[in-house]
């Protein structure tokens, strides 16, 4: 007689269809205020060394929406933080009423913008996904 092996277990959900869970929520929160400050750090330095400064900033928002999938495993780790990005981009693009700008019309301030934007793209549709546990299965290791 032959017995009968059961089926291997489904692989809890991950992503969207994970149950709630307050940690998960609080990581994505500090996600999406790491990449307003990276976005505020940037506006500062993009303009005040040309070109480092520029490359620096996109590099420092490369690295936080990275970050942000390796962290979370999923694409909504590039999503809250590029979130945070954004919005801090947008606030510091408002004149005050005293006149003052901390992003201005030039080019440098474009690419800056336009470039940390293409980067969240390319992060969260290019890029793979970290692949977690089963290094065992791979040959030579």
């Amino acid at each position: 007689m032959t017995q009968r092996k059961n089926p291997p277990a489904a692989p809890p959900p991950a992503g969207l269809a994970a149950p709630f869970n307050a940690g998960r929520v609080g990581a994505y929160l500090l996600l999406a205020v790491l990449g307003a400050l990276v976005g505020a750090a940037g506006v500062l330095v993009h303009a005040a060394w040309i070109p480092g400064g520029l490359l620096l900033a996109l590099l420092a928002t490369t690295c936080v929406f990275y970050g942000g999938m390796y962290a979370m495993g999923t694409k909504a780790g590039v999503g809250a933080s590029a979130a945070g990005w954004i919005v801090s981009i947008v606030l510091m693009t408002v004149s005050r009423p005293e006149g003052d700008l901390l992003i201005g019309g030039s080019l440098v301030s474009y690419a800056y913008m336009l470039g940390g934007m293409g980067l969240a793209v390319i992060c969260a549709t290019v890029l793979p996904l970290p692949q977690r546990g089963a290094d065992g299965a791979r040959l030579g290791k």
